[in-house]
């Protein structure tokens, strides 16, 4: 992974400790070398403290999927997160045709999502989302072009503390204890999973590429 900053990426002004720690534990994440991180300006709207993340899957030259991951916290904790923090994502790959046109696309696109949770034991609440796929057909001048397909998960959940129930607020407490790193490092993996990457083997693990 290579993770590049820019000015504004996590907004400036007083943050609370814990979305602080929060920020410095993705910054400390290292993913494989595939994925490509920048920290990017955040939301401004949605919380009053926000961070976010781009991600590409590049390989060989070749850009195969983009997405970005982004982490809410608001201390006053609002009734429809659950808690004091809220994780956004989406990623967006193009897929081949017949693959596109699986009639089974949407549910397959979500079941990666929800395995990359449980398979980084990234606990957490509230997970919703939506898997949408646009087939682009070209006509006239265009009739050359082979058909695409992009597909596009988008989802957002409240991070729990690991021994915590879903739905009592694991992360609604000030500076309540969750693993950051495991939400986004679950991403990722969904990032990869829509780029089609195999996985890395068992017991392997990803060299970090150089800060730049």
């Amino acid at each position: 992974m290579t993770l590049s900053r820019v000015p504004g990426g996590a907004r400036a002004g007083a943050a609370p400790d814990a979305f602080e720690r929060a920020v410095r534990a993705l910054r400390a994440v290292r993913l494989r070398a595939d994925v490509a991180l920048t920290e990017v300006p955040a939301p401004a709207r949605i919380a009053p403290h926000a961070v976010a993340l781009a991600g590409d899957v590049v390989s060989e030259g070749e850009e195969l999927a983009t997405g970005r991951f982004i982490l809410l916290h608001d201390p006053a904790a609002p009734a429809e997160w659950g808690g004091t923090f809220r994780v956004v994502t989406y990623v967006r790959a193009d897929l081949e045709p017949e693959v596109g046109a699986d009639p089974m696309l949407g549910q397959v696109g979500w079941s990666w999502l929800e395995d990359a949770l449980r398979e980084h034991g990234a606990l957490a609440a509230g997970v919703g989302g939506t898997v949408t796929r646009v087939l682009s057909e070209g006509y006239g001048a265009l009739a050359d072009r082979p058909p695409s397909v992009d597909v596009e998960v988008r989802a957002s959940w409240t991070p729990l503390a690991a021994g915590t129930d879903a739905g009592t607020g694991g992360a609604g407490g000030a500076g309540a204890p969750f693993e950051v790193g495991a939400h986004l490092e679950a991403w990722s993996l969904l990032l990869c999973t829509v780029a089609g990457l195999p996985p890395l083997p068992e017991g392997v693990s990803a060299l970090p590429r150089p800060q730049r």
